[in-house]
């Protein structure tokens, strides 16, 4: 559901408040802290309200794509957030669809991933999201990240069973958190260097 306060626009789902158009800082970040150069292949998963597509396209990528479930977000970008422009940008591909079934059908490689989905990894609205952050989910995310790549999550708290996970997976992993105005920060977990490779 898209609902108006004032300026700014609310994305809700399930009765759960999701994000909104109001600020963005940790969006920006989750793209700032995968993304370590001109000319990256990027994919961007959740599209929300643009924000991280729109730091994206800062930082000269060779492409980016948005992998995004709900037809509705996409249409609210073009009609009531501005974000026509970002959509239509030549290097952007945009794939309507659920993130895990992209990665496992994808062959793609990426340089940066940002997986941007729910509330984050612990407090997911959507039951079918808790396994994109378990083992099975970073899996495929592992198969389609570049050597030398980094996966970035963004998280509305601290989720600290899922950054034990990523500790265990990956051979480095940041961790930012981003204040907002009321309660827990965001936080930005950029994990790098799968083990398994």
């Amino acid at each position: 559901m898209l609902r108006r306060d004032g300026d700014d626009h609310e994305i809700v789902s399930n009765g759960t408040f999701l994000m909104d158009t109001r600020d963005g800082r940790s969006e920006r970040e989750l793209v700032r802290a995968a993304v370590r150069g001109p000319g990256a292949r990027v994919l961007v998963g959740g599209l929300g309200v643009g924000f991280s597509l729109a730091e994206a396209l800062t930082l000269d990528p060779a492409a980016v794509t948005v992998v995004e479930i709900e037809p509705a977000v996409l249409r609210w970008n073009r009609e009531h957030f501005g974000r026509a422009g970002l959509l239509d940008d030549p290097r952007v591909s945009v794939v309507v669809g659920d993130l895990a079934a992209f990665l496992a059908g994808d062959r793609g490689e990426y340089d940066a991933i940002c997986l941007d989905v729910d509330n984050g990894p612990e407090w997911t609205v959507t039951v079918d999201n808790v396994a994109l952050y378990g083992d099975p989910g970073l899996s495929a995310v592992d198969r389609r990240l570049a050597p030398g790549g980094t996966l970035a999550v963004w998280s509305a708290a601290g989720a600290p069973g899922f950054e034990t996970r990523l500790r265990s997976r990956y051979g480095s992993v940041d961790v930012v958190e981003i204040p907002v105005a009321r309660g827990a920060p965001d936080v930005v977990y950029a994990a790098r260097n799968p083990r398994d490779r």
